[in-house]
Parts: C-alpha cells; structure tokens; sequence
C-alpha cells in the first residue's frame, strides 16, 4: 500500500533526498547480465520478466544507452525491445551502432529487428497494412534458436514494417506467408532478429526461444537467485548505513513489508518502522499489521493512529482527486511528527520496485525528473533530510514475493492483494464517512473470505468491494427497503498495468451477494464489474 501525491510534493521529495537511492546493481556479483534497451514497446517489462524467469538476471535501459556504457558494465547479451515507431519516421528512436561491434550477441525484436537490418547494410520494407495477432512461422534454420522445437510455431505478431532484404551474412532461420524474413540471424557474430514477440503468452515456445538464446548464445549459467540477492543487499545496506538509523514507512502492504524484513535482517535494532493508521483499511487491518510485526517479527514500531484526523479532513469530499490531495497531506504530516521523535536517522526506506523506476523515465521522450509519485513518501518538511534507501528497487512485484519467502515472512503477508494508498476512500464513490467506511469493510471481508476459497485465488490480482454512491429499492422480509448498492471488482494482472476482469464461477458470485445482502445492513443490492483495463481502470477512483 502507497499513497498518492501532488507531481509538485514528489519533485520535493527528490530535492530533500540528499545521496543517490541505494541500489543492487550486478556489478556487485558474479552473475551473468542481459542489457534490455527499451525503445518504448508495451512488452518491454514483459521482456526483463521472462529473462529473470530463467534465473538470469536482466535490466531496461534507454534505447539511447552507449556501447562505451555497455562495455564498462559487462553485459552478457543485448536485447533490442520492439516499439511503436517505423524506422522510417523522423526522429525514430536509434540504438548506438558500435553495439554491434562489441562481439556481445544481440537479439532484436521486432522493431529491434528492424533496426539491426538497417544498421548492418540490410533493407527494411514499409509494410503495406500492420500485421498483429495469431501467425504460424515456419522454421528454415534450426540453430540455434529453435533447436529441438517443431518446423511450424504459433506465434504473435505486432508491426507494420518488415525486413526485406537480410544484411551481409545473416541467414534466413524463419518465414511465414506474408513475411519471408520472420526470424534472421549471424551465427559467428551471434547478432539475431525475430520479427515476432517470444516474450509473450501469445507465443507458447517463446520462452524455449529466449533459452536458447540466453543459454547457448550469451553462456548465462541461470545461477541469479533470491538468496544471493539477500545476501548481497545485506552486505551493501549494512556497508552503507554503519551505525546509523534507518526509518520505513510500513503500510502492511507487500512491498513494504518485504522492505522491513530485508532491512531488519541488515541492521536489526537500527531499524524503526512507522505504521499510520488512517482508519481507511481493511478489516481489523491495523490491528494484523501490529500483531505481525511487533509481536512475531520484533521490530520497532511506531503506531500513529489518526483515525479521526483523515475521516475529518474528508468530510464533506467527493471528487477523488481532492481526497487523494487531502490524504496525501495529512499522511506527511502525520509521517513526519512521528520521524521527529525518532533521533540520529540518518535514512529513509522506501519500497519502490522497478516498474516504479522503469516509468520514471520515458524511452522515448527522454527522462523524467520525478519518481513515480504514489510509491515515495515524499514532500517531507524541509527538516527532515534523509538519504534514500531502497533496496527492492531493481525488482518486480512477484520477485518482490519471492524475495519475502526466502525471508520467512507469512504467506498472509505475501499473498496480500495490492491495496490502494488511499485505501477504502477511492472505493467508496461519493462522501467519505465512518459509517460508510465500515459498511464497506464489512462488505469487502466477505468478498475476501469467499475468493480465498477459490482454488485459483493466487492468480487474482486484486478482488474488492465499491460502495457506490446510489441506493436501490429491495424487498426483505415483508418490507421494504431503500438502500446502497455494492460493486464487486476482481481482475487478473501481472503488473497492473493491464488488468482483465475475472470470471468468476457463478456459485461463487452468489454466494458474495447472498453473504453482503444478508449479513450487511445498508446494502440490498450487489452488481459485478466487468470491465478492462484499458479503458476502464482496476479501482473505480
């Protein structure tokens, strides 16, 4: 759980953070690397994600990065992303061509396909209308990439351009009927292309095809794993906060929660948690976060209980924005009474992954000043000068999850569905009310007891009650009734960034409405959102 601040806040934020953020880096271990440079396709993360699959470690960098940057680091291997651009447009993103000359093996995708071909004297040809979805390769050239998978592959498809004519010395490894150049390659200079994306579901032998390359092309080993990474994190934090103190702001959530246990496993007492309770959590959630990490974990936490302080700054709200704007300011303040009366710390921890730091530049339009905003605790008055430590910061979601089991944390914990910063404010549509929050709380504990009962519920990102702002007339008993109406909201995601709704078995559904209609008093109704995202968005505010 995070919250939301102003872009102006989050700027603040980076001016008061006086060090540069703590980082695991490979350079810090003996593990072999992958250089993915990102020029903007929408399955860049996903392509991190399916090297990291392999145990190989990996990171995005911009398109722009240099060959003289790349050699200083080492990589064992490049990836070219795929990406909206032509590479005949003005201003298309280009990589560095002397990356090429680095005999490091390069594999393009799809755009970085295309821009390979061009950069090695080969030709590409506009595309008379843009191919994307289902297709059927057929493979011509076994080696290395498609050694023992079947002559014919499904795969998917996303571009408008194609390689017409291969460069000097490249073979032909694939084709299909509209694209006779699907998959090329050099074998002594180990460069290869796939006009096809390997890194998605869509493409069932992709992740054969990435092995191969990572494997038998670049020589990776597959020996990066969580207990190396702890190690090493443990070794740098401990290097970098010596004597000194440290502060994290806990939420309860995931990744904060990880974050405490990495930290607490460094530097033990040197660590000082501060948990605020907002009054707009889950059920009996502070209470859990309390009893967890005081009572079973030992840690020193510090509870500020502000209950009245955010329901009364909400009094009278309904846009969400506004809310956002209030909670975040009363958080700050809160936040930082509680950090003045904690003497000598020198550091504050926060739990930002490396999505949050991949979508702080953009690839295309150069990088950004500010960190994604929702994930700092920023805006901290100016007397509170920390440096920033932020050791998952180089981590996925899931990683971040397995990171959390290597460290013994409950599976409770682990498992724990994101929840928003704002937390029940943006899912109760209209006015924030302590009734109103108890209401939903009540309503969503039953949608969570029943979804845990489902043999996939660890596939679900997120299921959750919305208190909408409209009542409905029903009938119990012999009466009549005119009360609110309940949303219902479940999704599958692997990052949040897409989310689609999930079907949920018609028992199931029944048995939420019957549970909230029948034991919450307020609501008589209960609908179920089945909508996307894009174009909807996962919570309803």
């Amino acid at each position: 759980m995070a919250f939301s601040l102003t872009p102006s806040r989050a700027k603040r934020a980076s001016r008061l953070a006086q060090a540069a953020p703590f980082r695991y880096n490979s350079r810090m271990s003996e593990h072999k690397w992958i250089a993915i440079l990102d020029f903007g396709s929408q399955y860049s993360q996903l392509i991190a994600r399916r090297v990291r699959e392999q145990h190989v470690y990996s990171e995005l960098l911009r398109f722009d990065t240099t060959a003289e940057a790349l050699r200083k680091r080492k990589p064992a291997g490049i990836i070219l992303s795929g990406g909206p651009s032509s590479v005949f447009e003005k201003g298309a993103p280009l990589c560095d061509p002397a990356l090429f000359e680095m005999g490091v093996p390069v594999l393009g995708i799809c755009y970085g396909m295309q821009l390979t071909a061009r950069a090695l004297q080969g030709t590409v040809k506009p595309g008379q209308s843009r191919e994307y979805g289902h297709a059927s390769i057929d493979v011509v050239v076994a080696e290395p990439l498609f050694r023992d998978l079947p002559a014919k592959l499904d795969v998917w498809m996303s571009h408008g351009d194609q390689v017409e004519m291969l460069p000097p010395g490249f073979r032909r490894l694939a084709q299909t009927a509209t694209c006779p150049n699907a998959a090329m390659g050099h074998a002594d200079r180990r460069i290869f292309g796939l006009q096809f994306h390997p890194e998605v579901v869509h493409t069932p032998q992709g992740a054969a095809i990435l092995r191969h390359f990572l494997f038998e092309v670049c020589g990776c080993a597959g020996d990066w794993r969580m207990a190396s990474f702890i190690e090493e994190s443990v070794a740098t934090i401990r290097k970098r906060v010596g004597t000194s103190h440290v502060i994290c702001g806990l939420s309860g959530g995931v990744d904060s929660s990880v974050v405490a246990a990495l930290l607490h496993r460094a530097i033990g007492p040197q660590l000082h948690c501060i948990f605020v309770d907002n009054g707009l959590l889950r059920h009996r959630e502070a209470e859990q976060v309390e009893t967890t990490f005081r009572e079973r974990m030992s840690l020193d936490l510090h509870v500020a209980h502000a209950q009245d302080l955010f329901l009364g700054a909400l009094q009278g709200i309904a846009d969400p924005e506004v809310k956002r704007k209030a909670i975040g300011r009363i958080f700050i303040d809160v936040f930082a009474a509680e950090a003045r009366k904690l003497h000598d710390c020198r550091f504050l921890a926060q739990g930002t992954l490396y999505p949050d730091v991949i979508e702080s530049f953009s690839p295309i339009g150069g990088p950004s000043a500010t960190i994604k905003s929702h994930h700092n605790v920023g805006g901290l008055p100016a007397d509170l000068k920390f440096e920033l430590i932020e050791p998952v910061r180089e981590l996925f979601k899931d990683e971040v999850r397995e990171l959390g089991r290597e460290l013994g944390l409950a599976p409770e914990l682990i498992d724990r569905q994101p929840f928003p910063g704002p937390g029940m404010a943006v899912r109760i549509l209209g006015e924030v009310t302590r009734e109103r929050v108890e209401l939903l709380q009540r309503a969503d504990l039953r949608v969570q007891e029943e979804i845990r009962k489902l043999p996939n519920y660890r596939d679900i990102w997120q299921a959750f009650a919305v208190l909408l702002p409209v009542q409905s007339v029903g009938v119990m008993g012999d009466g009549r009734t005119y009360e609110n109406v309940c949303a219902i909201r479940a999704v599958h995601s692997l990052d949040g960034m897409t989310a689609d709704w999930v079907h949920l078995p018609y028992e199931t559904l029944a048995k939420i409405s019957n549970r909230i209609i029948n034991e919450v008093r307020g609501i008589n109704r209960v609908v179920y959102d089945i909508s996307s995202k894009p174009p909807a968005t996962i919570e309803w505010e």
